[in-house]
């Protein structure tokens, strides 16, 4: 649509006031129509064919904040440019030079053409924002907009334009009839935007570029025309305010729905969110509304790539017949030989490699593929890692947000959200959860109930689901027999559940088994080697058994694991003396937890400090007040902790044992394992008392 040329008399201000937005700048100032396409920020496929240059990475803020040139009324003949034609197919406003692993574009795309006339100091960088706009008086004068010749007898510019580079309007030079402020640009880094504003000489700083998004967004929702909202969406993509450019998007879609480059941009928006299933539709969306979109159809592969769908990528790179970009073909063919040595490692049973198989197809770009992630939590499982498999399926998120073409895809001959399912089965069952276990592989039977190996699963996990439930009912009601059995018939199902022989090895105490009990405990421990219960059970078992060695080492890792357990603490005490007694060595008798305990003699002293475990003795002097204060203290430490043992010595009333300990200040706390030293206080404070006992009787 082109204007017809009429003098700036004739013509109102409204409709100057949008021609002028129009075609302010000179012909060369102005940016490229066809602007270059939104390029996904995090695309593991690179653009083909894209040319970057200054003027048409800059060809996004409307031509209303355009600082070029001037606009003189000396000739009433001027004619306003005319503005390009529209073509249904041109996609105006598509950024397909942007690197697709970055939101920001290069420095070589945010510096928009000087035009001939302007100053070089004056070059202005889109990143900068939109100009500064300050309204003036109601016939349009605003600080900073260009003034027309006196000759014009209707000197009228829209309000709020930027001076042409190089040129501040001065207050001696400004219009009489426009109102005077004193708003100056401060110091900033020399591109208009990023300065900071000085408002009637006051020390008032700010930066104005938050402010200038602001505007520019408040401006482009309130628009109606298509394409001004979409390069003010354009602009924030650039500088990475994804959220506001996708309103932006989202209303140029409402404005003009059937415009495949504008869903095309809210797909690479969508893409930078991290909604890669909402950006697969909006690129689908694109294609359908212009089938020989190449840019769209290059989206659609990187996003399927990422999602592991192999032919669907290799569908949209090659459409039409176009020869692909061989690197990117290369990237989908090297995520082709992973996956099939990924199937034949989990076929022969080969976990490890297959995990790693995983991983090499999702560093070849496939980052987002659900399927993938599902593949390493199973090959966790089968390798007894459960922390690991649990963690990691966590991480899945949920396929209602994937396009469908991703959830119906077949994964080792499973539909892919079948799969997942069957994986979140069997490690809900390994943990113990076998109420979640059921209704996840009942899901997946639902899902794809001709797949043999979801049948299989569902038959073992109800199974053992059912066995666990009729040994527990057994156990409850002391027939402690019948619950192993029950037990028992659960591990021929599964017979790598442990919790299964954990279960099974209680009963085996129950009946005073120990023997029994230390093998069900050893087999859940091989399973699952951080599992507290049958851990704890063995300590105990092996204790039964006097087999004392055993029973302190399993109760040292309990006593890590667990250190505010008092009756782990204990036990632990206990197997100690009773293995130092089995080695014929002589051990004094030892009250565990209680009070704090009175030295009288040296002797005393030294035989208490000799006993196994940890010692901590409290050296004061009755008539000081610190020793006093912290008494109470140690005595709450006592409870807390009751495998140290500790101790307290008046150094007044035994000098003996101040001088061989060689006590000069009180209070001191000195620490002892096994009757050796290994740390010594002087005046702690209560939290470093409490952290250095805590840490020594780990």
């Amino acid at each position: 649509m082109s204007h017809s040329a009429k003098p700036i008399q004739e013509m109102g201000i409204d409709s100057l006031t949008t021609r002028f937005r129009d075609s302010l700048g000179c012909d060369q100032n102005k940016p490229d129509f066809r602007e270059l396409d939104l390029g996904s920020p995090v695309s593991p496929l690179t653009t083909r064919g894209s040319v970057v240059n200054g003027a048409a990475g800059a060809a996004t803020s409307s031509c209303s904040s355009s600082s070029s040139g001037s606009v003189s009324g000396k000739n009433n003949n001027t004619q306003f440019a005319k503005r390009s034609e529209t073509r249904p197919n041109n996609h105006s406003g598509e950024l397909s030079a942007l690197s697709e692993t970055s939101p920001i574009a290069p420095d070589s795309l945010r510096s928009v053409k000087t035009t001939p006339n302007s100053k070089p100091g004056h070059r202005r960088s889109v990143s900068a924002g939109p100009p500064l706009i300050y309204s003036g008086s109601n016939n349009g004068c605003g600080n900073g907009a260009t003034s027309a010749s006196s000759n014009s007898t209707t000197n009228v510019l829209p309000s709020g334009n930027i001076f042409p580079p190089g040129k501040i309007l001065k207050a001696s030079t400004a219009p009489r009839n426009c109102i005077s402020r004193t708003d100056v640009l401060g110091s900033g880094t020399g591109n208009y935007g990023h300065g900071s504003i000085i408002r009637g000489g006051a020390n008032v700083t700010g930066n104005i570029q938050f402010a200038g998004e602001a505007v520019m967004v408040k401006r482009a929702m309130a628009s109606t025309d298509p394409e001004e909202v979409k390069k003010a969406g354009n602009e924030l993509y650039r500088r990475g305010h994804f959220v506001e450019a996708l309103s932006l998007y989202d209303r140029a879609v409402l404005l003009s729905p059937e415009n495949a480059a504008y869903r095309s941009n809210r797909a690479a928006a969508l893409t930078a969110l991290g909604r890669l299933g909402e950006a697969v539709r909006e690129c689908e969306e694109a294609v359908r509304l212009e089938p020989d979109y190449g840019r769209a159809h290059q989206r659609l592969a990187s996003l399927y790539l990422r999602f592991g769908q192999i032919d669907y990528a290799q569908r949209h790179l090659c459409f039409h017949g176009q020869k692909p970009d061989q690197a990117e073909l290369q990237k989908l063919k090297s995520l082709e030989k992973h996956l099939t040595q990924l199937a034949d490692a989990r076929n022969i049973g080969d976990w490890k490699s297959a995990i790693r198989e995983a991983d090499a197809a999702m560093a070849t770009g496939a980052d987002s593929s659900p399927q993938l992630v599902g593949c390493k939590a199973e090959g966790f499982l089968k390798i007894h890692q459960l922390e690991e498999a649990e963690s990691i399926l966590a991480t899945i998120p949920k396929l209602d947000n994937y396009p469908p073409s991703c959830s119906q895809t077949k994964f080792f001959g499973m539909l892919a959200e079948a799969y997942l399912l069957y994986v979140q089965a069997q490690v809900e069952m390994a943990l113990g959860r076998f109420e979640n276990a059921v209704v996840a592989v009942e899901k997946a039977g639902l899902i794809d109930y001709s797949n043999v190996e979801v049948a299989r699963v569902l038959t073992t996990v109800k199974m053992v689901a059912r066995a666990r439930s009729r040994g527990n009912d057994l156990f409850s009601s002391g027939r402690f027999s019948e619950a192993c059995s029950a037990y028992g018939e659960g591990l021929k199902y599964d017979s790598s559940n442990s919790v299964l022989y954990c279960n099974r090895a209680v009963c085996w105490s129950k009946l005073g088994q120990w023997e029994q009990s230390v093998e069900d405990c050893n087999q859940a421990l091989k399973i699952q080697p951080n599992y507290t219960k049958a851990l704890l059970r063995r300590a105990v078992s092996n204790a039964k058994l006097e087999r004392w060695a055993e029973a302190v080492r399993d109760y040292e890792v309990l006593r890590k694991e667990l250190p505010g357990d008092s009756e782990v603490a204990e036990s632990l005490q206990r197997a100690q003396i009773a293995l130092k007694k089995s080695c014929g060595e002589e051990v004094p008798s030892v009250d565990f937890g209680g009070e704090v305990e009175e030295i009288s003699s040296l002797n005393k002293f030294k035989a208490a400090i000799s006993y196994p475990g940890v010692s901590a003795v409290h050296f004061k002097v009755a008539s000081n007040e610190q020793c006093e204060e912290i008494s109470p203290f140690i005595n709450m430490l006592c409870v807390r902790y009751p495998s140290v043992k500790f101790l307290k010595v008046d150094v007044e009333n035994l000098l003996a044992i101040a001088k061989a300990e060689g006590i000069r200040t009180v209070p001191t706390f000195k620490i002892y394992r096994n009757g050796e030293k290994v740390m010594e206080l002087i005046r702690p404070s209560h939290q470093l008392l409490e952290d250095s006992v805590r840490n020594c009787s780990l």
